[in-house]
């Protein structure tokens, strides 16, 4: 097999050659679009799952979707130590920019633009001594000067509801609208997100062409809902999961054909099980299979053959750069967490692996002889490292497919 025609492409966000088993989802978004497009109420939406499922890439696809109808797109990915305030004006200037030359009005641009860097520039971040830092001193490439008195009070619910509504009526204008894709949204603040809700609830109300299309892990939902109690209903929430078999295998299939190779049936059974449908996984399956079948049709020998240098390479890439930012501390409670989501049968053989499942944190402190309050810190950084969530009170998960698997390879 030629690794120079190998159509498969396990990197972070990279959109791989066939995206199977998302037709829902780019339908849905489809409707969302023209829903607007109609003047008909719309929620803004959000997808959840854990990391390899594609949720990047997904978020990639709908924003094609949307700049192919002739939208306004911005994209930035939150980061836990950034105020929204400058990545959020960066977006919507993309997005106005995208819809000015078709704007009669060039004044109403420069209006909107004069508020955007207002917003821009009034900075929250501070220093010891009340000092802007660094890293926050931006300046927006927009040649207008800043106008007084509208989204530039500082509170950033109030200024984000000013600014969004200002952003809608400028696609109104136009006959078309604005959406802003947020990945990574778990990680934004609580202010933030706060203030997030508020301005897409103010924009619910009023019917405007402005929506927000957020990425994150599975508790996205909890961390919204606890910013405000309404936003369960203010948002479409749309979890993206593994793959059945028949999209699995054609993201397999499918690719391969194009390139005249085919799979034999035995070697699908093994990949499927090996991948378990994430779609990260069946890309680095997939792609260390090609590399090492001689020839066409692929068997389930070249699966055997190649699963170990997919795994190989998923170990120092996928899960061991996440391992290694863990503490000691840290390193045990997820053990626990691995050992507890085994079931072992006969001479210790695991049998079953529910490695995505939550665990219990009383039943953790258990199994290490431990009071649930002691283990908080670790529980709580590692949340913050964005290795385990709590979907719900009580019990936390793994945010990475197969990880249990994986740290009961490791050495104490």
């Amino acid at each position: 097999m030629d690794p120079v025609r190998n159509p498969y492409a396990p990197g972070a966000g990279q959109r791989p050659p066939e995206l199977a088993g998302r037709g829902r989802e780019l339908d849905v978004f489809d409707i969302v679009l023209e829903r607007i497009a109609r003047g008909r109420p719309e929620r803004s939406l959000m997808l959840t799952g854990l990391r390899g499922v594609g949720k990047t890439v997904l978020l990639n696809t709908l924003r094609s979707q949307a700049i192919n109808r002739l939208w306004g797109s911005g994209k930035i990915e939150a980061r836990p130590d950034q105020s929204l305030r400058r990545p959020v004006a960066a977006a919507l200037h993309m997005a106005v920019r995208e819809l000015a030359p078709r704007h009669r009005a060039p004044d109403r641009i420069d209006a909107f633009l004069g508020v955007l860097k207002a917003f821009a520039q009034r900075s929250t971040p501070t220093g010891r001594a009340g000092a802007t830092k660094l890293r926050d001193r931006w300046q927006p490439g927009i040649d207008v000067p800043a106008t007084s008195g509208r989204a530039d009070s500082g509170d950033i619910e109030i200024d984000l509801v000013e600014l969004f509504s200002d952003a809608a009526a400028v696609a109104s204008d136009v006959g078309t609208g604005i959406a802003i894709f947020i990945d990574e949204m778990q990680d934004l603040g609580p202010e933030d997100v706060s203030a997030l809700c508020a301005a897409c609830h103010e924009l619910s109300q009023l019917g405007a062409p402005l929506i927000v299309v957020g990425a994150g892990l599975p508790h996205l939902p909890a961390v919204l809902s606890a910013a405000k109690s309404y936003s369960e209903r203010l948002f479409r929430y749309q979890r993206i999961d593994r793959l059945d078999r028949i999209a699995a295998d054609r993201a397999l299939c499918a690719p391969a054909e194009r390139e005249e190779v085919e799979y034999e049936q035995k070697a699908l059974d093994l990949l499927y099980e090996k991948s378990g449908g994430y779609p990260y996984f069946v890309q680095a399956y997939g792609k260390a299979t090609w590399d090492h079948a001689p020839r066409s049709p692929i068997t389930a020998a070249d699966v055997r053959v190649a699963a170990p240098e997919a795994e190989a390479e998923l170990a120092v890439g996928f899960f061991g750069s996440r391992f290694e930012r863990a503490t000691p501390a840290e390193r045990e409670y997820m053990r626990a967490m691995a050992t507890m989501s085994a079931v072992e049968g006969e001479a210790g053989a695991v049998v079953r692996d529910d490695m995505d499942a939550a665990v219990p944190t009383a039943e953790i402190a258990r199994a290490l002889g431990r009071k649930p309050a002691s283990l908080s810190p670790a529980r709580d950084a590692l949340i913050k490292k964005g290795l385990i969530y709590s979907g719900e009170r009580g019990t936390v998960a793994f945010t990475v497919p197969h990880f249990g698997r994986y740290l009961r390879t490791q050495p104490a």
